[in-house]
């Protein structure tokens, strides 16, 4: 990987990550588009190029980082569901990585949800914002578990069951901004520890991570900050769209068309 592709990646990866549209499964078809074979520093890089944009929602709402002990339990019970499915499916998540056509396929599938999102919980919008307790928690934890599958969404699941557990859309989306510290955190510790104890770190792995994460850092402050207010005023519904019309064309290129994207 050169550091310009690297910084490609850091730049899709800070502008996705608190969309609902599938961080890590842009990044599989960025890397895909940009040839870049699916070998393991890769597919490590795809993950640990998140701490930069989890440091975003840090720096953007780090008072609520110093709330009380009880903020910090919410977190955990939220985190833990997809933890242990995290790790007991650790290898089949792997070899999902390498897959265009799972990625699109989720992607349509999740659009599909998205066109009606608003509608099925139009009376969220009427809920005042309130403390988030372990249930609405542990709800929210267990949406979490369907985007270990490639093209899912994190950040979509995660406010998708936030919606479900009666918030409405910005505290879901803001939830789902907290959530993502541990699940991060705990994703890229995992991820770096098996690539170093299977390949090992060089310098230049080491910059290309420091390099990515920069970037996705800046980029991610602009994107939750305009996420917050899109989603406020307009809405799932661009979304849905949007992840339609790019599954499909992904589709239709692999099956169609027959372009294998690892060679683009």
């Amino acid at each position: 990987m050169q550091y310009w592709e690297a910084i490609l990646l850091a730049i899709v990866e800070g502008l996705t990550e608190f969309l609902p549209v599938s961080s890590t499964g842009h990044l599989i078809l960025s890397s895909a588009v940009l040839g870049l074979e699916p070998d393991e520093f890769v597919k490590m890089f795809t993950v640990a190029v998140q701490p930069g944009a989890i440091a975003a929602v840090l720096v953007l709402y780090w008072r609520k980082f110093f709330q009380t002990l009880n903020f910090y339990w919410i977190l955990f019970v939220a985190f833990i569901p997809a933890a242990i499915f995290g790790l007991a499916f650790s290898d089949t998540i792997d070899n999902l990585l390498e897959s265009p056509l799972g990625v699109a396929i989720s992607l349509v599938i999740g659009g599909g949800v998205f066109l009606f999102i608003d509608k099925w919980f139009e009376n969220n919008e009427k809920n005042p914002d309130t403390n988030v307790d372990w249930k609405k928690a542990l709800v929210v934890g267990f949406f979490q578990v369907l985007s270990l599958i490639p093209g899912t969404s994190r950040s979509g699941a995660t406010i998708v069951g936030g919606l479900v557990a009666k918030l409405n859309r910005k505290q879901a989306a803001e939830f789902s901004f907290f959530l993502a510290v541990p699940t991060l955190f705990a994703a890229t510790g995992y991820k770096c520890l098996k690539y170093q104890s299977e390949v090992g770190f060089n310098w230049n792995d080491m910059n290309l991570l420091l390099v990515g994460n920069l970037f996705s850092f800046v980029v991610a402050i602009f994107a939750i900050k305009g996420f917050i207010k899109f989603l406020t005023s307009k809405g799932f519904k661009l979304f849905g769209w949007y992840r339609i019309i790019l599954g499909s064309i992904i589709i239709l290129i692999l099956l169609v068309f027959k372009v294998d994207l690892a060679v683009v």
